[in-house]
């Protein structure tokens, strides 16, 4: 099945409790350390590649952000992000688009002058492949104004010892080698247990500035771990995370 293909039918599977995430340690640590990237949002424009659920869009938001368009996948993931934004009554500044985010986005009625900032969270996750990596890549710096941010979450270590023990919410079922990475099925520690095959490649979770700066990219930097408020207050905790974190928050701007 087409990554793509198995993105839309995890997550639509996934979407009634995918919400718990957040508060598993792993959903804590990203939550935190996406509002410190996003900081003060007020008067700006975001999209949000991958935007699931919209947890992170709904804190942009929260932050000031004046405009958000959110484009995901999955119809079960959306329609639970309708439902949600529609309880706070913010209808008139978010938009919800189901579309592919690795193919091109043409079709969509975005801003035609770009946006403030780009979010990515967990969308290289489903590259399986550099053409697929490359698209999502296209979708990013083509929607973004220069000077503008690009915002995400990533994969950081999928073989982390991390993975195997749960520890933190998540775990790996298993592993394997595809041509330029890992192919993986993640398990989300939730009542009940999500599951999702998802892909790593090299270029990615290794840390390599090499593809964004391909993309005209610069700027890239990984938030402290300890940046975070969860990690500040239970040091001895996250003490087996940081020493092979199995995720990253990076920025870069749009040069």
């Amino acid at each position: 099945m087409p990554s793509s293909e198995q993105a839309r039918k995890d997550y639509d599977n996934s979407a009634a409790v995918y919400g718990e995430y957040g508060a598993l340690p792993s959903g804590q640590l990203e939550s935190e350390l996406i509002k410190l990237a996003l900081g003060d949002c007020t008067d700006l424009t975001i999209l949000d590649l991958g935007g699931g659920t919209g947890v992170h869009a709904f804190e942009a938001l929260d932050l000031g952000a004046v405009a958000v368009d959110l484009v995901d996948i999955s119809p079960g993931m959306l329609e639970k992000a309708r439902r949600s934004e529609a309880l706070v009554g913010r209808e008139d500044k978010i938009r919800f688009f189901e579309a592919d985010v690795s193919k091109p986005l043409s079709h969509l009625p975005l801003r035609e002058g770009g946006y403030d900032v780009v979010m990515g969270n967990w969308v290289f996750s489903f590259a399986d492949s550099m053409d697929v990596l490359e698209g999502v890549f296209h979708n990013i710096v083509d929607n973004l104004k220069t000077g503008g941010r690009f915002i995400c979450v990533r994969d950081a270590d999928p073989a982390s010892p991390v993975l195997q023990t749960g520890k933190y919410g998540g775990s790996c079922k298993w592993l394997k080698e595809i041509p330029g990475g890992y192919s993986y099925l993640c398990v989300l520690h939730t009542t009940p247990p999500i599951e999702f095959e998802g892909a790593a490649l090299e270029v990615i979770y290794s840390g390599s500035t090499k593809i964004y700066e391909q993309f005209g990219l610069t700027d890239i930097r990984v938030l402290p771990y300890e940046a975070a408020a969860v990690v500040k207050e239970n040091p001895e905790f996250w003490q087996s995370f940081l020493e092979r974190p199995c995720l990253a928050v990076m920025t870069a701007i749009k040069s």
